[in-house]
């Protein structure tokens, strides 16, 4: 079987869930969140779950862990609380969740937000993990990281992702 027609590489449709953790947006306010519905529904994916939580540690936990129980969601996405701030707690709290960590992810991105936006592409610490069947992906706050995540890493990629969290 040549590497084309491989089954990772069929189009698929996912559900994801997506997180929003700020201080300050709402579903009114959050451009952030807009941008990546819009984008997954144009590549034929559904959110199934959307909040928008404080950046408290077990808001965060408690968001995540009812969606990773959730048999529909496949994909879920934090946008927010990836900096080296004191208030930047969603990696940490994640990262406590992950049975397997993707470090590739957080440096393909970060590698791709310096040819974007320099050094200050260097401060996020986004990464991704596998807990329960579901990938989570952390990025930060802004419309141009999920622009960035999606379009470069995780919509190119969603097929062989989802064909490596089934198979046996």
């Amino acid at each position: 079987m040549s590497h084309n027609h491989h089954p990772r590489d069929q189009k698929v449709s996912a559900t994801f869930a997506l997180l929003v953790t700020s201080d300050s947006r709402t579903p009114d306010t959050d451009e952030t969140g807009k941008l990546a519905k819009k984008l997954l529904s144009e590549a034929g994916h559904e959110v199934v779950e959307y909040g928008i939580v404080p950046n408290d540690s077990g808001k965060i936990k408690d968001w995540l862990a009812n969606v990773i129980e959730n048999s529909e969601t496949q994909i879920i996405i934090t946008s927010g609380g990836t900096g080296i701030g004191s208030v930047d707690k969603t990696v940490d709290t994640a990262k406590k969740l992950f049975e397997k960590e993707l470090p590739g992810f957080g440096e393909y991105f970060r590698r791709l937000s310096y040819d974007e936006i320099g050094t200050p592409g260097l401060m996020s610490r986004s990464t991704a993990g596998v807990v329960n069947k579901k990938i989570i992906f952390c990025l930060p706050g802004s419309r141009g990281a999920m622009k960035t995540a999606l379009n470069k890493i995780i919509l190119p990629g969603i097929g062989h992702m989802i064909w490596e969290l089934n198979r046996r």
